[in-house]
């Protein structure tokens, strides 16, 4: 009995030491500012960050108005369909 709770107790440790996250990841300082060390600007990176974000979102705000259009012809269809139907009934 005292193996089998020894054994439970350890198993219990070693599942706790496991399941911790990793440790965050640090970057040295020369990697930490890859576009000054380019010879780029700090603020055109930026600028090109912020222009990819922008047409990603124009792109999705598409998508979406696509999606809704889609949505709406689809139930101006089915009411078609339901007043066909009632017409014949």
């Amino acid at each position: 009995m005292n193996k089998l709770l020894a054994i439970l107790v350890a198993g219990l440790v070693a599942s706790a030491s496991f399941a911790q996250a990793p440790a965050a990841v640090v970057k040295p300082a020369a990697e930490a500012n890859a576009t000054a060390a380019a010879g780029k600007p700090a603020a055109v990176a930026e600028a090109k960050k912020d222009d990819k974000t922008a047409a990603k979102t124009a792109k999705a705000e598409k998508a979406a108005a696509a999606k809704a259009a889609k949505a709406e012809k689809k139930a101006a269809a089915k009411a078609a369909k339901a007043a066909k139907t009632d017409k014949k009934a």
